[in-house]
């Protein structure tokens, strides 16, 4: 078993023609093949190159972390003198990854990593998610890395990068008692020891997924008297170097394979990342993205897991005679968990293609200055990851939700015990719509890309993109829902009233969601009728369904003029 060759959405959207522009800017035009016998020459070699590593990341996946998962799930870390020890089937998960080499996937060959895209290392991380969604908790912390490198110093960089590819572990350790999604509260202190010439860092921080890291990067306030984000920089501690304990780990409901950890810094030492003060303004809003897009990749494994397990359970159990399949109501349940679940994924990966473009194109002007060309494109992607980002995870993280939900559902109560893994599936997918941000922040973020019009002239580009004549009809309704979502748009913004665009701001971003993801559904069912077309249908006929619940609740409220809006405390 192979969960990347039974999964032949990977390959088609590998073949998406922005793929090729962003494999020649990575690459840089293939120059690293004259310095490492293991670089592509071209771009068919590179995309043989992905293929390969997606099949070795598939097969183990399927032989061996999928196989620990349950195992994983009964026992969990454990704590003892404020260290933590992975569960033993954890431990073995990372060998097999280390072994294959596929730790610091993303990073530049001069440190050791394979120089791969975001779009395969998302696929990796999608089925890592799908076999066991707390170890990509663990694995995935490799994507600090790519902090360091966007922002640390040349030495810190040849200090740290190579060990992340060795496969030493990471953390991010933002959260503290008193500052989970308000980090600007952040209190834990970084004092500089001028005679050394050394930081040092005292606090505690909370609910730090694999806290006790080989390497962490650490949020922490650097200027004495600050009460806000001016205050705060970014440091990179070291375990070698101790100083840090972990007082205890969290019971939580679910993704129990990973420590989540309660961290006591006494005296520990630490060095600063890139500039004072820019730690949360700058280099949190980056690493933070990155988490987000994880965090996608994670909802999607978790909705193909649901998918399968409901699937395969309801063509097997017999009711009345016959496959329960056969029944309407659950053959609708399982096709709307296909059409979400192939929702989800495309929009991971048009939001990985846009990731890839800005962040190459970002990381080429550093080494030269870029064309005017370049320039616009760079920007035009960055606004596109910058609004696709808090949009896909909002989305991505409720679906991942409602089809473990609805697999439980069409297991009947059997799915409520726990011999079904789709008990597992539920409990681990809950906290995918409130890590690395709730769906009510991503919402926040989202809509100044409502006002600002930026999904409504994405949206008009993919009107553009032509379909068979077949696909016409799915293509008209979507152009209805834009000019809905347009009016939607209208109303709610031409009052000027902050309360009331805050009240509707969700109803806004969904309809944007609906759309745009129905859209990049009818990219794939044009370029793949076979794969495709049937979860097509189904995602915009539901988002139809959506967008016109969305609008009548706001215009009913306006012609009214009542709804809980109107019932909200003043303030």
């Amino acid at each position: 078993m192979n969960y990347y060759i039974d999964t032949p959405q990977f390959r088609h959207h590998l073949q998406h023609p922005l793929m090729k522009r962003i494999v020649e800017l990575k690459e840089r035009n293939y120059t690293d093949k004259d310095n490492y016998e293991y670089a592509p020459i071209d771009f068919e070699d590179t995309m043989d190159s992905y293929d390969k590593v997606l099949e070795v990341v598939g097969e183990i996946c399927a032989e061996i972390i999928e196989p620990n998962a349950e195992a994983v799930d009964q026992s969990g870390p454990t704590i003892h003198d404020g260290r933590v020890t992975y569960a033993e089937p954890t431990r073995r998960n990372l060998e097999a990854l280390n072994k294959a080499e596929l730790m610091g996937m993303g990073l530049h060959r001069k440190y050791g990593g394979l120089n791969f895209s975001m779009v395969p290392y998302m696929m990796s991380a999608d089925m890592v998610s799908r076999a066991d969604a707390s170890f990509q908790n663990i694995w995935m912390l490799q994507d600090c890395g790519e902090t360091i490198y966007e922002f640390a110093e040349e030495q810190q960089k040849d200090k740290y990068l190579p060990r992340i590819v060795k496969g030493e572990t990471m953390s991010m350790d933002l959260t503290e008692p008193d500052a989970g999604s308000d980090l600007q509260a952040v209190m834990l202190k970084a004092s500089y020891n001028e005679t050394e010439g050394q930081w040092y860092l005292n606090g505690v921080k909370r609910f730090i997924t694999n806290g006790d890291a080989d390497i962490h990067l650490v949020l922490a306030r650097s200027e004495e008297g600050t009460k806000d984000a001016r205050g705060l920089s970014m440091f990179v501690y070291d375990k070698k170097q101790g100083g840090v304990t972990v007082r205890r780990i969290e019971n939580k409901m679910g993704i129990k394979g990973a420590p989540t950890c309660e961290l006591v810094f006494k005296n520990a030492k630490a060095e600063l990342i890139g500039t004072r003060r820019m730690g949360l303004i700058r280099y949190v809003m980056s690493l933070m993205n990155g988490a987000r897009l994880g965090i996608m990749a994670q909802s999607v494994g978790l909705s193909d897991a649901a998918y399968r397990e409901a699937y395969n359970y309801a063509i097997e159990r017999r009711q009345f005679g016959k496959p329960i399949i056969e029944f309407p109501a659950v053959y609708e349940m399982i096709a709307n968990i296909r059409a979400k679940t192939d929702a989800s994924r495309t929009m991971l990966y048009e939001t990985a293609r846009f990731v890839d473009m800005y962040k190459t194109l970002e990381d080429i002007s550093k080494e030269r200055k870029l064309t005017p060309e370049e320039r616009t494109e760079m920007k035009h992607y960055s606004r596109l990851a910058d609004a696709f980002t808090p949009l896909g995870k909002g989305m991505t993280s409720e679906y991942a939700n409602q089809n473990a939900y609805d697999a439980i559902q069409v297991h009947g109560g059997s799915g409520y015990m726990k011999d079904y893994k789709c008990e597992r599936l539920y409990r681990d997918a809950r906290i995918t719509n409130i890590y690395e941000g709730t769906t009510q922040l991503q919402v926040v973020a989202a809509i100044r890309h409502v006002t600002t019009g930026t999904y409504l002239q994405q949206i008009r580009e993919y009107e553009k993109e032509v379909v068979v004549p077949e696909l016409e009809p799915l293509k008209r309704a979507l152009s209805k829902m834009a000019q809905m979502y347009e009016k939607l748009v209208e109303l709610v913004t031409t009052p000027k009233d902050e309360d009331y665009l805050d009240f509707h701001a969700r109803r806004l971003v969904e309809c944007a969601g609906h759309i745009i993801m129905g859209h990049l559904l009818l990219q794939d069912a044009n370029r793949n009728p076979e794969l495709f077309r049937r979860s097509a249908e189904v995602y915009i006929h539901y988002g139809q369904v959506e967008v016109i619940k969305n609008y009548n609740s706001v215009t009913k409220s306006r012609i009214e003029d009542m709804g809980y809006y109107k019932l909200m405390p003043e303030k």
